[in-house]
């Protein structure tokens, strides 16, 4: 795949075309279903140049992967206040990571299906480890000023990662029929609640503000 560091605009452009096309027919059609030669077709341009910028068609996918954890990623980094106690920010990213998840519905939902056959489980690992190892650092930090309960701190991050993940796989699905902000708000409140120390912890925290940050594009 060729280096983005050597990519010119125009080609950066070309590349995001190609990527943009690709997660439509995926989400539309499912990964085994899309040939390398729909998405050309989409994007409005020569077989060719696909392979100029990716191996084959599972290369491809690895980068949408890849590129989804870096937003992801980005908006949590965006709705987090690095001034703020560590239990408001585990909860501004629980919200945030929530919203994201609503607002690229399609894409998790894909990878669902696709990690069925195992094929891109390790992709998808990734995205929940490096969550949970942020979680698990915040967590650190509100057990040694007192805020967070004293348990074990790579499982109550385990805790709050999959909340997160399980709540969003019900919104996708349909068995939770609430808006974004509303199950965003609740999955946050649920994360403070089962991680405070106190219960007028909770509601300091809860009583603090959010940061909402346009997500990107």
């Amino acid at each position: 795949m060729t280096d983005d560091r050597r990519l010119t605009v125009q080609g950066q452009e070309r590349k995001e075309q190609l990527l943009d096309c690709a997660a439509v027919l995926f989400a539309e059609r499912g990964y085994a279903e899309t040939r390398v030669l729909d998405i050309v077709r989409a994007a409005g341009v020569a077989k060719g140049l696909f392979y100029w910028y990716f191996e084959n068609k599972e290369a491809l996918f690895r980068e949408l992967v890849e590129q989804n954890r870096h937003r992801l990623r980005k908006a949590q980094a965006d709705a987090i206040d690095p001034d703020a106690e560590a239990l408001l920010q585990i909860r501004q990213g629980a919200d945030a990571s929530l919203r994201f998840m609503s607002r690229y519905a399609h894409f998790f939902a894909l990878l669902e299906v696709e990690n069925a056959d195992r094929t891109f489980t390790e992709e998808r690992r990734k995205g929940t480890e490096l969550h949970t190892r942020d979680v698990a650092r915040l967590i650190r930090a509100g057990i040694a000023d007192g805020t967070v309960r004293d348990e074990d701190p790579e499982l109550l991050a385990h805790s709050v990662v999959g909340t997160v993940g399980y709540y969003g796989h019900l919104h996708r699905t349909g068995r939770v029929d609430l808006p974004d902000d509303e199950l965003a708000g609740f999955v946050g409140r649920l994360v403070v609640c089962s991680l405070a120390s106190h219960e007028d912890i909770a509601r300091r925290v809860l009583a603090g503000h959010l940061r909402p940050q346009p997500l990107p594009g």
